[in-house]
């Protein structure tokens, strides 16, 4: 679990989304082994996610920096470390997210992919918006995790 944002990493700010995330991974079944602050920017998110992933096997989810603003970089320091897209995920998450009648999912620049047998995957920064996309991606993420681990379900 990631959390970008330069005011939580400076201290500055209260981490809203990440608690809140930790408390749903958890309830779903999921165990957090670490919830991690960065600040944004693509070396920063990218080094981050080098640690995150290194040797493990599972579900990395970030919240924050998947807007328009101008260190908003989450996808671009995700794209620098996965060696493959999920594009399915995000679009599901966009999907949703217009669904509930804001339209703001098209402003989401979130991404998923895959780093060795790690999910790695985009949530937005709103404690709602976060919630919200992980309950899209909560059915599909243990299944995903199974077959990066060499999993043969079918």
């Amino acid at each position: 679990m990631l959390t970008v944002s330069d005011g939580v990493a400076a201290g500055e700010r209260d981490d809203r989304s990440g608690p809140g995330l930790v408390r749903a991974l958890t309830g779903a079944g999921w165990t957090v082994v670490e919830h991690r602050v960065c600040a944004d920017g693509v070396e920063a998110v990218a080094q981050a996610l080098r640690d995150l992933t290194s040797g493990f096997r599972g579900l990395v989810v970030t919240t924050g920096g998947t807007g328009f603003g101008p260190r908003d970089l989450t996808p671009e320091g995700t794209r620098a470390v996965i060696d493959r897209e999920a594009p399915g995920l995000a679009e599901a998450i966009r999907r949703a997210s217009d669904a509930g009648g804001r339209g703001f999912g098209m402003l989401s620049r979130g991404v998923a992919g895959v780093r060795g047998e790690a999910l790695v995957v985009n949530l937005p920064g709103s404690p709602g918006g976060a919630l919200e996309a992980l309950e899209v991606i909560r059915p599909a993420a243990p299944h995903a995790v199974d077959l990066l681990s060499g999993g043969r379900p079918h």
